[in-house]
């Protein structure tokens, strides 16, 4: 089920009413039955995947805290395979099997793997990662293992965060299914403030970028230098306003029914670096390899060379984890190589800083520092919108050819709207920076919370009616939900 759609505006509203008014004991199955009709939403039987993985995580945790020994590993090595083994199935089953059909192909021999007619569950990664997270955290001591089956499959299947996250660990989540949440007015109302910047966001902006940046990467040939910059800029805020979008409506959604979900985003283009932009961006994913990946690889508590490659290494499965395509392997890689190059060439840097006397001037080294950030940013946002390398090589190399108005004439000639596109993404994101600005700014925020009713439901009119004329007929897919 979309957030975006009909069906939800009808299902959110229900959920929320009958969960208030059924007893507390029995929320958590009002909760589990609901995330089961919003997942079945889209394939049905997908449900069985989940059901069998929660099954496996459900009694391994429990008997890897009753085990010790070499018993404990095996029951977590179950339970990881498990979940990877499906994962790996759906999602890379014919990418591995069209690589080694290549490879068989150029060795000249006579072997072949038949691709699958299969689809990817939706938001099969997610899920995968978040109940990984629970049987690791039980094997670490961290978490105790619940055994009350109902709620810790709600922890795996609770819908405001099931198909795109945020990606929780059990001890932020779990628990806050046994509290009893009354209806609170405020919270409520800041949940809904934050539902409604969601889908501002997603409707509005994003997809109103989206029509735009689909004309040039869907057919890369037929465009130059001047459309490629503004496609693959506007990618990078449409993709930011998508997924970011999506997780304001689940963080709202579920701030609605009383429960907080982690921060995913937080204003990742305003990075002075790539490492900082980590920090920013999706954020349950980055401290989740963080956690899992980087640290047990031994961070950065290992020679120079090692710490290299433990970075290279999670970026490079970062990318996998994000599609089955080398377009998304190359999008990793080159995190990696950005974050590997700024630790060897630091003080590089500061001896440039230095000799340009921008040590001197801090606001305008900042500056600078933002925009290189968000131009390295955006070229790695090529491999990861383009259907190929190919066609991300194409669009990079067109970068620099035709910029004249001609070539923005021939652009905006394909589009619906013409120039009146280009114009409308422009306020649109003038009004999204606006907003977002005010929002990290707490005087100016309790500024405007304080303003009388009419005010400030004059604005939430205001951006509900931009949502209606966005819309359109229908909601259109979230951009993560193919992952």
């Amino acid at each position: 089920m979309l957030f975006n759609s009909f069906q939800f505006l009808i299902f959110f509203p229900v959920v929320t009413a009958l969960y208030f008014l059924f007893p507390h004991r029995i929320r958590w199955a009002l909760l589990l039955l609901a995330s089961c009709v919003f997942y079945m939403a889209f394939i049905p039987a997908y449900i069985l995947i989940l059901a069998a993985t929660i099954v496996v995580d459900y009694f391994a945790g429990i008997y890897i805290a009753q085990s010790e020994g070499k018993r404990r590993k095996w029951l977590l090595i179950l339970s990881i395979v498990t979940n990877v083994g499906f994962l790996a199935f759906f999602k890379y089953f014919n990418f591995f099997g069209a690589n080694l059909n290549a490879l068989a192909e150029f060795l000249h021999w006579n072997y072949s793997i038949e691709a699958l007619a299969i689809v990817l569950p939706v938001g099969l990664s997610f899920h995968t990662f978040q109940a990984m997270s629970y049987t690791i955290e039980v094997y670490r001591g961290v978490q105790k293992p619940e055994r009350h089956f109902g709620i810790y499959a709600l922890y795996v299947m609770f819908f405001p965060q099931l198909v795109a996250g945020p990606i929780e660990r059990p001890q932020n989540l779990l628990h806050q299914f046994r509290e009893e949440h009354t209806v609170d007015l405020a919270r409520i109302g800041d949940g809904l403030r934050l539902m409604l910047w969601g889908f501002f966001k997603k409707v509005v902006v994003a997809d109103t970028l989206a029509t735009g940046v689909n004309v040039v990467f869907n057919n890369p040939a037929d465009f130059t230098g001047i459309s490629y910059w503004v496609a693959t800029i506007f990618f990078a805020f449409q993709i930011y306003c998508d997924f970011s979008g999506y997780s304001d409506i689940a963080r709202g959604a579920a701030r609605v029914l009383g429960f907080r979900l982690m921060l995913n985003f937080n204003r990742p283009y305003t990075s002075r670096s790539v490492a900082e932009f980590w920090k920013r961006w999706h954020i349950s994913l980055s401290t989740w390899f963080r956690d899992y990946l980087y640290i047990p690889l031994g961070g950065s508590r290992v020679s120079v060379p090692r710490w290299y490659a433990n970075l290279l290494i999670v970026f490079l499965v970062s990318g996998l984890w994000h599609g089955a395509n080398w377009t998304f392997v190359i999008w990793g890689a080159l995190h990696g190589v950005y974050l590997v190059s700024s630790l060897a060439f630091q003080k590089w840097r500061d001896t440039i800083a230095r000799l340009t006397r921008l040590d001197s001037s801090p606001k305008l080294r900042s500056a600078l520092a933002v925009l290189v950030t968000f131009l390295l940013v955006n070229i790695t946002w090529i491999f990861f919108r383009a259907h190929s390398l190919d066609d991300a090589l194409y669009i990079l190399r067109g970068l620099f050819s035709d910029m004249s108005p001609s070539s923005w004439d021939a652009y905006s000639l394909t589009l619906t709207k013409g120039r009146m596109w280009f114009v409308e993404c422009i306020l649109a994101l003038f009004l999204m920076e606006a907003v977002e600005t005010l929002r990290t700014k707490p005087k100016a925020l309790a500024y405007f919370v304080g303003r009388t009713n009419a005010t400030r439901w004059s604005a939430y009119a205001f951006v509900g009616l931009l949502i209606l004329l966005a819309s359109g007929s229908g909601g259109s897919e979230f951009i993560y939900f193919q992952f």
